[in-house]
């Protein structure tokens, strides 16, 4: 039976024991380019519920493509990586978790043990450098764990996505009419905020978690963005502008992420994520992803409140 029928969205799962995923590990502590990272040893023995499976993901950087992974055998259990064994990356990636590393219980059924001397065994394992400048994690090896998809791939992966229970044939609709509007738009009259700076400009609000911020108008935003919507090679996608006017709260700093699929450590400057502002990934890709990134904000988008109600 395929893993696609045995586990789906809400049931609950309990991760393995290190010992179990030991086994599973090739010399790079890694099942089929997918790593187990030293942020996952907490984990072990521990139960949660899967929040979908990935059926497709996007790839960020200079290679920003729709991928899907080449087994079915991926979900992911709203557990986001801390970066603290990759030198305190900021980027929150959603953890990837293979069938092999979990086993799918009841509420009812006994806990499993952990040993401190299985975690300590599986840590041996796992690495998270391949050169002096170069970091070993699911994101670095996200291009070799995947493959890209084609057209129809990709429209064939939307309807995977509501057989597995990610979303339902209504919402799956309503992306396909959102990815489908603004790739015309972009078609006929380009970026959706498209400025003119040749040179785009730079604003540092020193900004720190959970300072408040009130997102500027589109317009004034537009003003800071070169003709193909980047400032400083940030993107301001069109799923942005429904928080233009909106007062949120700084939910974590960026100064320095790895990049997707080639380990690079890249530092970042004025740039910060919002409480609950995510990747609006059908805006721009068909049938959007699994993979829910954060959204990047820089603090030339941004104001403090002028204000004392925040």
């Amino acid at each position: 039976m395929s893993y696609a029928k045995t586990l789906r969205r809400g049931d609950l799962v309990e991760v393995k024991g290190p010992d179990e995923i030991l086994k599973t590990l090739d010399s790079d502590g890694a099942l089929d380019h997918v790593p187990f990272m030293p942020e996952m040893l907490e984990f072990c023995g521990r139960r949660f519920r899967v929040s979908r499976r990935v059926v497709k993901s996007c790839s960020s950087g200079s290679r920003s493509s729709m991928r899907g992974f080449r087994t079915d055998d991926v979900v992911l259990l709203e557990l986001r990586c801390s970066g603290l064994a990759h030198d305190g990356c900021q980027k929150g990636c959603m953890i990837f978790w293979r069938k092999a590393w979990l086993r799918k219980v009841q509420d009812q059924d006994p806990v499993s043990d952990v040993s401190e001397a299985g975690i300590r065994r599986l840590g041996a394992r796992l690495k998270t450098m391949t050169a002096p400048s170069r970091y070993f994690c699911q994101a670095s090896e996200l291009l070799k764990a995947t493959e890209p998809l084609t057209r129809w791939q990709k429209v064939g992966k939307c309807f995977s996505d509501i057989r597995a229970g990610n979303c339902g044939t209504l919402e799956m609709v309503r992306r396909l009419a959102t990815g489908l509007f603004w790739k015309s738009r972009k078609k006929l009259v380009g970026e959706y905020a498209r400025g003119t700076c040749s040179s785009t400009p730079t604003e540092s609000l020193k900004l720190q978690v959970g300072d408040w911020v009130d997102v500027k108008p589109i317009e004034t935003i537009i003003t800071t963005l070169n003709d193909v919507g980047h400032n400083r090679g940030l993107y301001f996608s069109p799923d942005m502008r429904l928080l233009c006017g909106t007062r949120q709260q700084v939910a974590r700093r960026l100064d320095k992420i790895i990049v997707d699929g080639t380990g690079e450590m890249r530092p970042m400057h004025n740039t910060v994520c919002l409480e609950n502002s995510l990747c609006g990934c059908e805006h721009v890709a068909v049938g959007g992803c699994s993979r829910d990134e954060f959204t990047y904000w820089r603090e030339i988008w941004l104001r403090r409140p002028s204000d004392s109600s925040s």
